[in-house]
C-alpha cells in the first residue's frame, strides 16, 4: 500500500525539481551557426511558424554565438540575424569566433589564428575576390579589414551579449567555469572554456545551454546541454526550445543539398 504511494510522491517531487523557464514564456535557443546561411535562414522560417502555431507566449530568441567563419556565408548571417532583430527580441551572446574576428583588426597574431579556424572564409563572404585575397600578404590584409568589413557590421558583433540567466537556466556560448557563481564568471571562460566545465559532472547552479563543443546530437548531462551540432561539417543546425518545464528541439538539416525540419521531443 505504502509504495505506491512512495513512487507517486517521489514522481510528483521529480517533476516539480524540473529545470524551468518562467510562465507564459517561450525560448529558442540556437547552436553554432557557422556561416550556414542556408541552415540558418530555414530554421528561421520553421521557429517562426512553430511560434505561431503555440499557445500565446512573450517569446525570445537566444543566438548563442560563433554566427561567424568556417561556413560559406558568415557576412549573410550577420546581415540576416540584424534582420530577424529588427522582427522580434532576438538576444546574441559573442563567441570565441567573434571574439578572434574583432581581436584580428588590431593584433596580426590572432588575425594569423583566425585565418587558420575559418576566418578566410568569413572575409571573402564580405565581397574581397579571391585573388585580390590571395595576394594580400598579412599586413596588407590587415589595413585592408576596415574597409572590406562594415563599421556596421563590427558594431553589431561588439554589442553581443556575454551570458544570459532565465529562470533555471544560464545561456553560454562555451559553458561557465565551474568553480565560480554565475555572477562572477569571467569573459574568457565564458567564450572560451572547455575541459574543466565538459568533465564536471555535479550540479551547477543553473542548467547551462551552450554550444563551442560540437556533438553528434544533443548533448544533455543534467546539469547542462550542448547543442552545437556542427552546422559547417555536419549539416545540422539545431534550435534547443524550453516552455515551462519541456524541452524539445527543431532542426534545420542538408542532406545533399536538401534541407529539411526536423522537430523533436
Amino acid at each position: 500500500m505504502f509504495e505506491p504511494l512512495r513512487k507517486l510522491f517521489r514522481t510528483q517531487a521529480e517533476k516539480r525539481a524540473l529545470p524551468r523557464v518562467p510562465t507564459g514564456e517561450r525560448y529558442y535557443v540556437l547552436g553554432d551557426i557557422h556561416g550556414r546561411l542556408d541552415l540558418f535562414d530555414a530554421l528561421i522560417d520553421a521557429i517562426e511558424k512553430d511560434d505561431d502555431a503555440g499557445a500565446p507566449a512573450l517569446t525570445t530568441v537566444v543566438l548563442l554565438g560563433d554566427l561567424v567563419d568556417r561556413g560559406p556565408d558568415s557576412a549573410g548571417v550577420i546581415r540576416r540575424a540584424q534582420e530577424w532583430q529588427r522582427q522580434r527580441t532576438v538576444r546574441i551572446l559573442a563567441g570565441n569566433h567573434e571574439e578572434m574576428f574583432l581581436q584580428s583588426f588590431d593584433d596580426i597574431e590572432v588575425l594569423r589564428h583566425f585565418l587558420k579556424h575559418g576566418g578566410r572564409e568569413t572575409i571573402l563572404s564580405f565581397g574581397i575576390g579571391r585573388k585580390e585575397f590571395n595576394a594580400l600578404a598579412l599586413e596588407e590584409l590587415q589595413q585592408r579589414l576596415p574597409q572590406i568589413v562594415p563599421q556596421e557590421a563590427r558594431a553589431f558583433l561588439e554589442a553581443f551579449e556575454e551570458l544570459i540567466v532565465v529562470g533555471d537556466y544560464a545561456f553560454a556560448h562555451a559553458g561557465i567555469n565551474p568553480a565560480l557563481p554565475i555572477d562572477e564568471q569571467k569573459r574568457n571562460d565564458l567564450l572560451w572554456i572547455r575541459e574543466r566545465f565538459l568533465r564536471h559532472k555535479e550540479p551547477l547552479e543553473k542548467v547551462v545551454v551552450h554550444g563551442h563543443t560540437i556533438f553528434d546530437a544533443v548533448e544533455d548531462c543534467r546539469n547542462r546541454i550542448g547543442i552545437d551540432t556542427g552546422a559547417f561539417r555536419s549539416g545540422i543546425l539545431t534550435a534547443l526550445v524550453l516552455e515551462e518545464d519541456r524541452r524539445r528541439t527543431i532542426q534545420s538539416v542538408d542532406e545533399d543539398g536538401s534541407i529539411s525540419i526536423r522537430n523533436e521531443g
